[in-house]
């Protein structure tokens, strides 16, 4: 675990340098979100229809579309440029740091960068009036599940793949997520394939989730599973990224 620290400490040191350039696309537009989409459009949007305000609806839900965002732009362009363009990957291991050392230290900064972009955001969403109960705090460390959820698995196609893969990944999966995951409409208003389609990815387990402990409603089934899942992809996603970096940069 302290290689591992030293890892970690490489990339706040390099986020330390650039984290102005994340302001915006971390917080500034998840919060224009949710006054566009909160304010501007719930105030149209009929309450009987989802039984709760649409601003009490949408702003968990950008909450956890926060995590997989931030996530998976931090386990794309830096994995694949710590590997094949600036090499810093190749430095790292010439010292007593090893492959798994890379990924944990990777992924505990992404943890880290969750973490900032989701408590700040949870201050805004509290400061719109759209948390009504203390259980809203572990929104964050649910958020930071989510993220792990998707930087894991998308760390190891980041080492993997030989080509450009990242616009597609953008366009075809993390968009369809961001908008079809229940974060703006229940997933029952969509066609029963696209439904079950939504109900295998981490980001609606997520968004559930924070729906449910921003109302003050969660259940203990409801919340074990959803964390029970979350979980699995982060396991999953670990050993898919130590296979994928040892490949590319050991064998």
């Amino acid at each position: 675990m302290s290689y591992a620290l030293r890892s970690y400490e490489y990339w706040l040191t390099v986020y330390r340098r650039v984290w102005r350039g994340t302001v915006a696309s971390s917080v500034l537009n998840p919060v224009l979100y949710l006054a566009a989409m909160g304010v501007g459009l719930g105030s149209i949007v009929q309450k009987n229809q989802l039984g709760i305000p649409y601003l009490d609806y949408v702003a968990p839900g950008l909450l956890a579309a926060v995590g997989m965002q931030v996530a998976s732009i931090e386990s794309s362009f830096p994995v694949r440029g710590a590997i094949r363009w600036n090499r810093q990957y190749y430095a790292m291991l010439a010292t007593p740091l090893r492959v798994g050392d890379l990924v944990t230290g990777h992924l505990m900064y992404v943890s880290t960068r969750v973490f900032v972009a989701v408590s700040l955001y949870l201050a805004a969403v509290t400061a719109f009036g759209a948390v009504h109960s203390p259980f809203a705090l572990f929104c964050v460390p649910v958020c930071v599940l989510v993220g792990l959820a998707f930087a894991a698995p998308i760390s190891g196609l980041s080492a993997w793949a030989e080509e450009e893969v990242f616009n597609p990944l953008f366009r075809f999966a993390v968009t369809p997520m961001f908008l079809f995951s229940g974060t703006f409409f229940p997933v029952e208003r969509i066609p029963v394939p696209l439904r079950w389609l939504a109900y295998v990815t981490p980001l609606w387990h997520g968004v559930d989730l924070c729906r449910h402990l921003t109302l003050g409603t969660p259940t203990p089934l409801n919340t074990v599973g959803h964390l029970a899942y979350l979980l699995a992809w982060v396991v999953a996603g670990v050993w898919i990224a130590r296979v994928a970096y040892r490949k590319r940069l050991v064998t």
